[in-house]
């Protein structure tokens, strides 16, 4: 396993992130692996070298940072691993149960504490940006949880660039700790994030951790829904998959990526990924996995090194998009 600072920080993070949006209840979605089915991932994780993984308290409503959060008590060394969730969504009834107000912010980190087992969150991510509360007061909020050590790191997720660089601008200005990652849509299939939020990150020392590196398994060659070839989440996501990789260039590059990994005789998933961890800036892809050798193939990855000829052949077909991936 290789390892890599957290961007311009001194927190010391795998090359991969696991996902575990995957671990959960299937009253929340029906593709999500149970605690048993998910205590492989985990432990094959620990032993490969991985120690960050992230999470998030909407994530089966709370039950994959249960799952986490006992399963890296179990399997791993509680002073090594990075625990990362995220707070904005909608956690039950009421007003307050949702968005980045300070109170709905300082509430889920105390039930996220509680569902994780710790005493500290490693990194603690606003999933959104939530427009409708001043920034003044979501960042002063979060700074109140580093100050009183119940975060370590703060991270951000899905945000116009200019409006990141206000968030660190304002921390700035009121000596407030600052957002250390930048969790956002990015992969061969949708680049947009390369004209503004990637030289931003690199310009402000923020780490990038990358989500649906894959195109939700489309870079791995997973047929499209209407093909007849969705797995179980792209059959339950199917309107959301299609929406956000439906553009007119999307199976040049999937044809593209395709024939770098039959050249190399390599699966496409390691390929993608790759040319990711390839890519100036990025710290870590999250990655999401059903299947074992969905993390294999993950981890085999780092071992790909790509050439320059490899990297304009995945890249010569992809044209601007329109902003995805905003839900």
């Amino acid at each position: 396993m290789e390892y890599t600072t957290l961007g311009r920080t001194g927190l010391v993070v795998s090359r991969l992130a696991l996902g575990c949006m995957s671990f959960g209840a299937k009253q929340w979605r029906d593709w999500v692996l149970t605690e048993e089915d998910s205590q492989p991932f985990f432990r094959r994780s620990i032993e490969a070298g991985i120690n960050f993984f992230d999470t998030s308290d909407m994530y089966s409503i709370g039950v994959s940072e249960e799952i986490t959060g006992r399963a890296l008590r179990e399997y791993a060394n509680m002073n090594e691993v990075v625990i990362a969730t995220k707070v904005h969504f909608t956690m039950g009834q009421g007003p307050n149960m949702k968005g980045l107000g300070r109170k709905h912010i300082v509430q889920g980190c105390e039930a996220s504490l509680q569902r994780l087992g710790v005493d500290t969150i490693d990194l603690y991510q606003i999933h959104r940006l939530d427009r409708s509360v001043p920034m003044e007061e979501t960042l002063e909020a979060l700074d109140h949880l580093v100050r009183s050590g119940k975060v370590r790191y703060l991270g951000a997720s899905t945000m116009h660039g200019w409006e990141f660089a206000k968030a660190l601008f304002t921390s700035n200005a009121h000596g407030w700790a600052r957002f250390a990652s930048m969790q956002n849509h990015y992969n061969l299939l949708y680049r947009e994030e390369e004209r503004e939020m990637m030289p931003l990150c690199i310009s402000e020392g923020v780490g990038v951790i990358p989500w649906s590196p894959l195109a939700r398994g489309l870079l791995a060659g997973r047929a499209r829904v209407q093909a007849g070839g969705a797995t179980a989440r792209a059959a339950s996501d199917a309107t959301q998959v299609e929406h956000l990789y439906d553009h007119p260039t999307d199976d040049a590059v999937i044809d593209a990526v395709r024939a770098v990994a039959a050249a190399r005789e390599l699966p496409m998933a390691q390929v993608a990924l790759a040319w990711l961890l390839q890519r100036p800036g990025v710290t870590a892809p999250i990655i999401g996995t059903t299947k074992l050798g969905q993390l294999e193939d993950a981890l085999a990855a780092m071992d790909v090194v790509l050439s320059p000829s490899e990297c304009a052949t995945l890249e010569a077909h992809y044209a601007a998009h329109e902003v995805r991936g905003w839900m």
